[in-house]
């Protein structure tokens, strides 16, 4: 427990003494908030599905068999019911001491924005926007959570789709641009609730030439032996404790 103790004091020291912080997160950052990680198979995926969960959640998959893509996207990505944890929190206020100047997240669940956090760049985009693909209405979350089969835009009758990055589609050009250059200008980048296996997005870590490079997730990570301070435990109980 020393250690863990040690490790806490030099991420509070890093960022009492830094005002130029960047927060780069995944999955482990909403773990804490009930929120799964669906690459964690849970045994139900076999008893209900005749796909991986990366085979629905494809442009393709999406395009064929959209009907299946809404069954599993409304039973296993959507959490209307969860808050935002300690890590949410924090990040927030670290925003609004002046410290961090932005959350890049690989999340797709919009909690950074309900803990108060500003800057956040959704790589993946988010379930709470909803597109009509015909003419572009909006439509929120509720409308995707209470419509049945595949949404239809009240509007035309097109049919919706989360903006959401499916496998197979590219990123947001601008979205990447901005984190890019947040990255890059960084003092400080702190990696956390990521195994860094998704790309592009994990990619962008390569832009940060700052000083001070922080990793916090349970497992292991490519990028540990380069991490100045390396936290191996759940984010939130880290955060908790700055």
């Amino acid at each position: 427990m020393g250690n863990f103790l040690q490790e806490i004091e030099q991420l509070k020291e890093i960022i009492e003494k830094y005002d130029n912080i960047v927060f780069f997160g995944g999955a482990g950052v909403s773990t804490e908030s009930g929120i799964p990680d669906f690459r964690s198979v849970d045994g139900l995926y076999h008893q209900q599905y005749d796909y991986p969960p990366e085979t629905i959640l494809s442009h393709t998959f999406y395009r064929r068999n959209p009907e299946e893509f809404y069954r599993f996207y409304r039973n296993k990505m959507l959490f209307p019911q969860a808050v935002p944890n300690a890590a949410h929190r924090k990040l927030a206020s670290l925003e609004q001491a002046g410290k961090l100047r932005a959350v890049i997240t690989q999340n797709i669940d919009g909690l950074h924005q309900a803990a108060g956090s500003k800057v956040v760049l959704e790589l993946h985009g988010s379930v709470l926007r909803n597109y009509c693909e015909q003419c572009g209405h909006f439509h929120d979350l509720a409308y995707i959570q209470h419509s049945t089969g595949v949404p239809v835009c009240e509007k035309c009758g097109g049919s919706v789709k989360p903006d959401v990055v499916l496998y197979e589609e590219g990123l947001d050009q601008e979205t990447i641009n901005q984190a890019v250059r947040y990255i890059h200008d960084a003092q400080v980048l702190i990696i956390g609730g990521t195994s860094l296996a998704v790309y592009p997005a994990a990619g962008l870590i390569d832009y940060f030439t700052g000083e001070k490079l922080v990793v916090v997730n349970k497992a292991p990570t490519p990028r540990d032996s380069h991490a100045d301070l390396l936290i191996q435990a759940p984010i939130g109980e880290v955060f908790s404790q700055l």
